[in-house]
């Protein structure tokens, strides 16, 4: 049962767009970010949306670390390829801009790929590869990120997260998105542990020693400092496959550096050698498929609304409710917060009103009653 009030979507919209451009971020590139942000939200994967409103974007914006006004340069493109330098602006920007480009070459061409370079957290991955998605495509994304995981065999946070992920069209009301990082969690769910004062499962971080933590806010301090690591999806060594998640989690590395011949690793930290705050110069990379270049996409739309519905069909274990697929759960919170609104902690809410206050903007929130 939720018990967090709720903020209207558009009320939301509106006045996360009204701070953005209160930080020199122009109106239309507001209203991207404010979108991507609040997609996570419809998407009930908190540690992505408003969550992250002023930690990740506005707090950056502050200490110089993100540039309000993107200046996307293309560096290389070809009929099908695009190389951008996103110059430590709005990733969510170029992000967007990118996607927009791959699209219009994929439905030329039948496939397109670009990366992007010097670039800033560009929100939820899904977002990006279900644009190609509402243009019946495959989207493809991945991004690397500050390093916090550890290899295999490893204790030191040598990677990011690192998501890879997949959004194909079905038949069905909603398409199969597979939108998740390479470690079994994610900083942003630790964050959102911490602002609600809940543990990190164990076996989710490792310590120097090798040992498991869950004190979610000495997590976040210990990690900046490397004195622990997320794990890889598998976990601590190889007879669960945590070499099978630092493999994925590698790839992500290689193709968001190495396609645009940008940094990596430890050089992502946003920390110089001594501390002070840097860039963080991430990268991304993007494939768009369209599905009419091999058998339509009637017939691929068909199939995998078929294998979907093949796997929720299929016999549950006991006591299991229902199988999912992914994208399916998604879908299941938009229809259940899309009259509701965003639902708020109370940490959220102190924020919203001291930016509100800040910039002396003309709101109200219903929790403020």
């Amino acid at each position: 049962m939720e018990t967090r009030p709720y903020v209207a979507w558009e009320l939301m919209n509106n006045f996360m767009i009204d701070v953005f451009k209160a930080y020199g971020v122009p109106e239309k590139d507001a209203a991207i970010c404010a979108d991507v942000l609040l997609e996570s939200d419809r998407r009930g994967i908190e540690s992505h949306g408003c969550n992250r409103f002023k930690p990740i974007y506005l707090d950056r914006i502050d200490n110089g670390t993100l540039l309000p006004v993107t200046k996307c340069d293309i560096v290389k493109e070809t009929a099908t390829t695009v190389v951008m330098d996103a110059n430590n602006g709005m990733g969510m920007v170029a992000s967007h801009k990118m996607m927009e480009m791959l699209i219009e070459k994929a439905k030329t061409y039948g496939m397109a790929g670009g990366t992007i370079f010097n670039s800033t957290h560009y929100g939820i991955a899904g977002y990006w590869s279900t644009m190609a998605e509402k243009a019946d495509m495959i989207g493809i994304t991945g991004t690397n990120a500050r390093p916090s995981v550890a290899p295999t065999f490893g204790v030191e946070p040598m990677m990011g997260t690192n998501p890879l992920t997949f959004t194909m069209p079905t038949d069905e009301e909603f398409p199969f998105n597979f939108d998740c990082a390479t470690s079994i969690v994610q900083n942003g769910k630790i964050e959102y542990y911490e602002r609600i004062g809940k543990p990190t499962p164990a076996g989710l971080v490792v310590t120097k020693d090798g040992d498991t933590m869950t004190d979610s806010g000495k997590i976040l301090k210990d990690m900046r400092k490397g004195e622990c690591a997320l794990l890889p999806i598998g976990g601590i060594g190889e007879e669960t496959g945590g070499f099978k998640g630092y493999g994925f989690t590698t790839i992500v590395e290689i193709l968001s550096a190495a396609l645009a011949g940008g940094p990596y690793m430890k050089e992502l930290s946003g920390k110089d050698e001594n501390g002070n705050n840097k860039m963080y110069r991430l990268g991304h990379f993007f494939f768009v498929i369209n599905p009419e270049f091999f058998m339509g996409l009637d017939t691929f739309k068909q199939t995998a609304g078929g294998i979907c519905r093949g796997l929720r069909a299929s016999e549950k274990a006991p006591g299991a409710e229902r199988i999912y697929t992914a994208g399916e759960k998604e879908y299941l919170a938009w229809q259940d917060r899309k009259d509701k609104g965003v639902p708020v902690s109370e940490s959220v809410q102190k924020e919203l009103i001291a930016l509100r206050d800040r910039f002396d903007l003309p709101y109200h929130f219903d929790f403020e009653n």
